[in-house]
Formats: C-alpha cells, sequence, structure tokens
C-alpha cells in the first residue's frame, strides 16, 4: 500500500527535476530576447524624437517577420526530441540541420522582399515624413540580420530537444551584451546615428547564429551526421511547421484586433491597454518557458515509446502551469499600486488601467494550462490541431472584440474578451490532452 505513492513520489520528484531544470534557463533566454529593442531604443532614443520613432514603426515589422517564424524553434524541438527519445542522436542532429536549411531559405527570400520593399513597408505603418528615412534605414541594414535569428530559432530548438536549454541562455546574455556594446560604439563613438544601431545589432544576431552552427556542427560530427542540405528533410520540416505557422499568424491577428480595438477606445485607452498588454506579456514569458520544458521532456517520452510517462508529464506540467500562474496572479495584483506609476502618472489611464489589470490576475492560472498545454501538444507534433483549435479561438474572440466600442464598453470589457479568448484555448486544449490522440510514439509522428 505504500509503494504506489512512493513511486509516484519519486516520479513527481523526477518530473519537477527535469521541468526546473529545462524552464529556468528558457525562461531566462526569453526575457534576454526583447532586452535587444529595450537597449537600442535606450541608445538610440538620445539621438533625437524621429530616430525613436524610426526605430519604433522598423522594430515592430522585424519583430513581427521574425515571430511570424518562430514554428522554426517549435517543430524542430519536437522532431529532435522524439528522435532522442529513441535514441537516434544522429537522426536527431540531422532533424535540426534540415531546419537550420530551412531558415536559411525563408531568411534569404526575407530579405528579397524587404530590402526593395522598405519604405513602402514604413508608409504602410503610416510613419511621419521625418520618421520614416530613419525607419527606412534601420529596416534595411537590420533586415540583413533576419537570416540569422531564423537560424537561432532553429538551432535553439535543436537544443531545446536535445535537452539542452542552458546553451541558449548562454548565447542569449552574451549576444544581449554585444549588441549593447556595438551599439554604443558604432551610434555615438563611430558617429553613425541609427544605422550604427542597426548595424550592431546586425553583428551581434549574426554573432550568435556563428556561435550556435559551431555547437550543432560539432554535434553532427560527433554523431556522423551530414552537413549539406537535403530536400526532402528540409521539405518536411516545412510541412511540420506549416500548420505552427497558421497558429501564429491566427494568434497575432488576435493581438491586432485587441490593439486596434483599444485604440477606439480613446487615448487613455490605449495608453493603459499598452501598458497591460506589455505585462501580460512579461508573465507569457513565465509560462513559455514551462511549455518549452514540456515541448522537450514530451517530445522525448514520446520517441522513447512511453506514452504512461508522457501522459504523467502532462498532469505534473499542467500542475505547474497552475500554480504558477496562481503566483503570478497573485503578484500581480500586489504589485499593482508600484506598477502603474512606473508607466504612467496620468491619473486617467491609472483608472482605466485598473480594473483591466485585475482581469490579467485573475486569467493567469487559466493563462498557465494554455501555456502549458500548447508546449505539451507541440512537443507531440500536434500542429494541425494547434492551427484548428487556433482558428476558431480567433473566430470567438473577433466579433466579441469588435463589438466592444459598438456597444460603448470599455477597456475592461476588451480585456474580458482577452480571458474569453483564453478560456477558448484552454477548453480546446484541454479536449484534445484527455482525448489522448495526442499521444502517437516512435521515432517521428
Amino acid at each position: 500500500m505504500t509503494q504506489a505513492p512512493a513511486a509516484t513520489r519519486a516520479a513527481r520528484r523526477q518530473h519537477d527535476r527535469e521541468i526546473v531544470m529545462l524552464a529556468v534557463p528558457a525562461f531566462g533566454a526569453l526575457v534576454a530576447e526583447p532586452l535587444f529593442v529595450m537597449a537600442d531604443s535606450a541608445i538610440v532614443g538620445h539621438l533625437g524624437t524621429a530616430q525613436l520613432a524610426g526605430l519604433g514603426v522598423a522594430s515592430a515589422l522585424l519583430t513581427t517577420a521574425v515571430s511570424v517564424f518562430v514554428f522554426l524553434a517549435y517543430a524542430t524541438t519536437a522532431a529532435v526530441a522524439r528522435r532522442v527519445g529513441a535514441g537516434d542522436l544522429q537522426a536527431a542532429i540531422r532533424q535540426g540541420l534540415d531546419g537550420i536549411w530551412l531558415a536559411l531559405l525563408i531568411g534569404a527570400t526575407v530579405i528579397a522582399v524587404v530590402l526593395p520593399s522598405a519604405p513602402a513597408l514604413i508608409g504602410l505603418f503610416g510613419a511621419s515624413d521625418t520618421a520614416a528615412p530613419y525607419a527606412t534605414t534601420y529596416l534595411r541594414i537590420s533586415s540583413l540580420g533576419i537570416p540569422a535569428m531564423l537560424i537561432v530559432l532553429a538551432a535553439t530548438g535543436v537544443l531545446r530537444g536535445l535537452q539542452n536549454t542552458k546553451t541558449p541562455l548562454y548565447v542569449a546574455v552574451s549576444g544581449f551584451v554585444a549588441n549593447g556594446v556595438l551599439n554604443v560604439g558604432l551610434v555615438y563613438g563611430a558617429d553613425l546615428g541609427i544605422a550604427g544601431s542597426a548595424w550592431g545589432t546586425v553583428i551581434a544576431q549574426w554573432g550568435m547564429a556563428a556561435v550556435y552552427l559551431v555547437v550543432v556542427v560539432r554535434g553532427a560530427r560527433r554523431h556522423g551526421a551530414s552537413l549539406s542540405p537535403d530536400a526532402s528533410g528540409i521539405r518536411a520540416s516545412a510541412q511540420a511547421g506549416a500548420p505552427l505557422l497558421v497558429r501564429t499568424l491566427s494568434l497575432r491577428a488576435i493581438l491586432l484586433i485587441a490593439t486596434a480595438v483599444a485604440a477606439r477606445l480613446g487615448d487613455a485607452d490605449i495608453a493603459a491597454h499598452q501598458i497591460i498588454l506589455s505585462l501580460w506579456s512579461l508573465l507569457a514569458f513565465a509560462l513559455d518557458a514551462i511549455a518549452i520544458a514540456g515541448q522537450a521532456i514530451i517530445g522525448r517520452y514520446l520517441g522513447a515509446g512511453d506514452p504512461a510517462g508522457a501522459r504523467a508529464a502532462c498532469r505534473r506540467m499542467v500542475q505547474w502551469g497552475i500554480a504558477v500562474g496562481v503566483a503570478l496572479g497573485l503578484l500581480v495584483i500586489l504589485s499593482r499600486p508600484l506598477f502603474l506609476p512606473l508607466f504612467t502618472s496620468d491619473p486617467t489611464v491609472k483608472d482605466t488601467a485598473l480594473p483591466a489589470l485585475i482581469m490579467v490576475a485573475l486569467s493567469q492560472p487559466i493563462c498557465g494550462v494554455v501555456f502549458v498545454l500548447d508546449g505539451v501538444l507541440m512537443g507531440a507534433g500536434d500542429g494541425p490541431y494547434l492551427a484548428g483549435a487556433m482558428v476558431v479561438t480567433l473566430a470567438v474572440f473577433a466579433p466579441v472584440a469588435l463589438l466592444v466600442p459598438t456597444l460603448g464598453a470599455g477597456l475592461t470589457a476588451l480585456w474580458g474578451a482577452m480571458t474569453l479568448m483564453m478560456t477558448v484555448r484552454m477548453l480546446t486544449l484541454l479536449l484534445r490532452a484527455r482525448s489522448g490522440r495526442w499521444v502517437v510514439t516512435g521515432a517521428t509522428r
């Protein structure tokens, strides 16, 4: 009678160790990435308002271009982890290299599109006549770093699949430091202005990509994996990533709709919305770290032909997601008197943000379940279901959000719609998790 509980406790401790070992470094790497933009903003901001405005428009385009292709990390993590679980490290590395080659092809295509169309893209964002030249300069130069960032995404997926999240953390932190030093030197030391900031970022990004390539190439040589591009492997990586691309685009559409609706509510509402969205994104990093651990762990269990282990890990990670969500929610509620003054001194904006902020806090346990199950199903290679579920979520959210200004409701109602969106996501993911249809074992799905 005592053996089963003891065995259960031991299994939970093992899962806890794995989750912490993978999630903590992953969180550090996730937080380090947006610091690139923050550092650029701080440095360029001292050049003038027009330069900072130009950076804001260009960085929004660049961030979107990179985030759309985040499937390079997600799909690669799942595929590599399965082969690790199956004990075939050579195939795991080979799978990762296919993802890196795909990243290079996509990156080259994006450069070919962005370089000639940069002024038109900047114009679509409505940049002023004074800011547009700076935005165009920054966008054109920084686009040369997009292939590097896509390589970083794919290579990060390789290492996560190999159960290694420490190296991405070290590379991210080193890249952030190098970016800051290069930006200061080129912007002020070489007097290159906003172009210096762009070149500094590009150099740092390619430096990060070079480190990743060295690590992956060494692994390939150690395990006898070919470095040459394989058309069928690249095609398979693209096919695995396509559903996740649909998922990501649907999520981006939800966030864009929310921002557009907030803008229609008034200046105080859009200002408050931007503050809350920034916090929401930061909280998402903490929960996404658990999801990343889920991708690696679930893929490994399924690749090893251990469905019971995969289900047990899934249950434990959901418990982690709920617990972290509750902790984050309490932290938001307790810190709200300190948080809002950091961003605004306008009492109208504060009053507008406060009830919506509480809504965000109360929804964090739901977000915890969503992020974890998202990672579990990605690790299982269940991309088509994730794509369909996110399209359904978008279809539910869009009309509800668009009704907010029509009904004369405010920002709290909009964030109520965001909470509804996360609830719909949670329900669709729970249905899939409980069905067991995601549990497909083997080196490939």
